[in-house]
This record gives structure tokens, sequence and C-alpha cells, in this order.
């Protein structure tokens, strides 16, 4: 699938002259207005202090993007539960903590006037062995990553009475959030985290009420969407991210996502962000496992505008966009905001650049690995690294070595590890 304005800019023209720019304010449902049409995507950044609390070089991260001129800004996954993260890195929010570190990360996201939504996530199956917990899932569906699957810990089902209480939980860490000065949350559906694996049938092999047709596996989600907005302000923002498709044969595709952005429609979320793919096929970093070609740039466009179509909220979308042309394009195809990733991380200022008409394109790393699995964890080690950077306050590298990124990132999780495993067990 391949959208044709990526590799030929001009094909947006026909419709430039009605679509918005990208530096025009955007009015969401509930009224709250992001400055622009720029939004900086979550991106994991790993920095989680002692307690899984936001470190201080979350805020310092931040405020670069702050300063870059993004209208909104997306954290990475803040995880739901103590005992169900991704990766050892991730930061948590659940009712009772300190959230003097979190005011903190959201008042230098604040800093110039962005949007900042937190990302609310809860991994599901796909959260790493070396954690030491169960993936708890819809069903006992292991992550297939061939030789290096067993680096994810094995699922186990949920049952009804964990279900209601992960979709609490969903509701106390938005309550935490707007407490702690966020203006929104987004809820994480896509990926292939929790709320994902409900969604496909590849991975919910249930058979009550939570499995089976549709409308049984978007009940988790529209619970999940139904408790948050029930727990905050009206004036605070409820985004829902979700796949255009997972990119594997018999899983979630297209026209599910149709259907669920429908489904969505009433239920008074403000925004919805189309990404794509999972752990087993990365679509966000433009890989499928279904033989299906994606652009070159704004990956999943195509979903996306066939979706703003019947969407009554505006829709945000995510993939590889590094050009300003490609950005206005998007917007010229009836989505209503860019969300830049990559490009962000390398150059936090982007934003600023294409506000002052200088031609400055983004950049993205350059994996060059045979292994699919082996690129993608180097693609996100890269990545992590170039934020990570950010929060000590030195510029992100322009050539950073790929192999350097795995080694240090494998090593750094191994110690966080260690560190999570001690706190996790006063948690249980």
């Amino acid at each position: 699938m391949k959208t044709s304005f990526a590799d030929a800019p001009s094909g947006a023209s026909s419709h430039a002259a009605t679509s918005p720019g990208l530096f025009s304010p955007l009015v969401l449902p509930n009224g709250t207005v992001i400055p622009n049409r720029i939004a900086k995507a979550a991106m994991a950044e790993s920095l989680a202090g002692p307690g899984q609390a936001p470190d201080a070089r979350l805020a310092r991260m931040e405020a670069n993007f702050a300063q870059g001129g993004v209208g909104l800004i997306i954290t990475g996954n803040v995880m739901i539960d103590p005992l169900a993260l991704g990766s050892p890195g991730d930061v948590v929010l659940q009712r009772g903590m300190d959230l003097a570190p979190f005011r903190a990360w959201a008042k230098a996201a604040r800093s110039h006037g962005a949007q900042v939504w937190m990302q609310i996530n809860h991994p599901g199956r796909q959260t790493m062995a070396v954690l030491g917990q169960p993936g708890w899932a819809p069903s006992e569906v292991a992550v297939d990553l061939g030789k290096h699957s067993k680096l994810i810990a094995k699922p186990k089902a949920l049952n009804e009475t964990q279900i209601r209480q992960i979709i609490q939980r969903f509701a106390d860490t938005a309550r935490e959030a707007e407490a702690a000065g966020f203006t929104g949350v987004e809820i994480h559906a896509a990926h292939g985290y929790l709320i994902s694996q409900f969604l496909s049938p590849l991975t919910n092999l249930r058979k009550d009420k939570w499995g089976g047709s549709m409308a049984n596996r978007v009940r988790f989600l529209l619970e999940v969407v139904s408790a948050v907005r029930g727990a905050v302000r009206r004036e605070f923002c409820v985004g829902v991210k979700i796949n255009s498709a997972d990119f594997q044969r018999g899983g979630f595709d297209s026209d599910d996502a149709l259907e669920v952005v429908k489904m969505l429609n009433s239920s008074g979320v403000d925004l919805v962000e189309l990404s794509g793919g999972s752990y087993e096929a990365p679509a966000m970093q433009g890989q499928t496992r279904d033989g299906r070609t994606l652009a070159r740039e704004a990956y999943f466009l195509e979903f996306a505008r066939d979706i703003s179509k019947v969407a009554r909220m505006p829709i945000m979308t995510t993939g590889g966009i590094r050009r300003r042309e490609v950005a206005e394009g998007v917007l010229s195809q009836g989505v209503s905001l860019v969300g830049i990733a990559t490009s962000l991380a390398m150059d936090p200022g982007l934003p600023l650049t294409w506000r002052e008409a200088k031609p400055r394109d983004g950049v993205l790393p350059t994996i060059k690995f045979k292994d699919k699995m082996l690129a993608s964890v180097a693609y996100m080690a890269v990545i992590q690294r170039q934020l990570q950077r950010l929060g000590d306050g030195q510029r992100p590298l322009a050539n950073a070595s790929a192999i350097f990124s795995i080694i240090r990132d494998q090593l750094r999780n191994k110690l966080l590890a260690r560190r999570y495993r001690s706190w996790s067990r006063l948690q249980s």
C-alpha cells in the first residue's frame, strides 16, 4: 500500500487550497485548542527513576520538544499497574503516588504553550521476561519473535475480576494525570499492547463477552474509555491510539479499525491517533508481516484518510514523517494532526524551522541489519539513546552506532530490571 504524495509531494496540491496550514490551530470536540497541527508522537524514553517515578531527565527532555514548537506533546508509555510493565524503564502512575515529579514533567512540557497528554497503557503479553512478571493477556497466545521469543514473558489469561480492575486502573491513572497538570491522556490501544490484544482475533480467543465478535472484542476499549471519561473533567482531553491494521494475516485490519472509530464516535473521545503494527510486525517502523508495502513516509495515511471520512473527532496519523511537504500533504487528505516522532528525537527544533520557512528535512536512523527483529531492537535503542541525551542536556548524535546503542541498551536494561524486581516485590 503506497500513498502517492509521499513519493511525489506535488500530488497533494489539488487539496492545498482547502486544507489547514501546519501552523493553524485545531479545536477539539471539548473546546480545547491545540496551537498548531504538529504533534510530538509518543516514544519509549526508558527514563523511569527509582520506584518507577519520572526521572528528572524526562522534564529536561520534554522541554526540548516544547521549545521546538510542537502544538501537542504526547509522552511515552506510562503504565497503569506497577506489576505490568513493558520494559524496566517504564514510568508507572497509580493512585496514591507522589505527584511532584509528574508535576515537574507536565510543567516543563507545557512551558511554551503546547497541550501535553500522558499516554497511559498496559502492556498485556508484551512484557519482557527479565522483569519476572507474567504477561497478562486476553488469551494465552505467546508473542512470536522466532528465535528471540524467549525474551518475552509467557502470557496468562485474565479473568473477569482482573479485567474490571484494569479498567479501573486506567481511570485512576487518568485522574492522577489531571491532578499532576497534564492537559489530557492518550489511551494506548495500538502496537500490540493489552487493549490491542483484545481487539485482534489473533490474540483474543475468548468465548465470553470479551471475545469473538467485533462488538465483543471492542468492549474492553469502550469500557476503558467510558471509565476514563467519567473520571476526569470534560475540559481534560481523552485521546485513543489504535492500529489502522496489525499487518499480520488474519489479524485486526483496516475494516475493523473503521468499525472501532464508528463506535468511538459517541464515546466522548477528543482525538484518535492511527498507527499500526506490534512487536511481531513493527509497522510503526515501516515493517509488515502480511506482504503489504508501506509508503516511505506517512505510512498509515491511506487508512487515516478513509477513516477521517466517518470520524466525528479529529484524526491524527504518524509514521516516518520527516518532510514539511509530506506533513502538509497529510493535512490535505482530511487528517487533522500530523504526528512526528523519530525526526523530532533527532531534531527537536524541526517545527520552528518549518514555521520560519527554512528548508530542512528531518532524518531517520539507518539500520542495515538483515535480522528484522534485531533491526527493530536497534532502531528503538538508537532513538532511546537520543531521548536520553536530550534528558542529559546534550544534543542528539547525527550518526549513532546501532551496535553500540544495542549493547548500551542491553546493559542498561539489566540494571533497571534488577532495580525493578527489588521494588516490585514490595508492590505484591
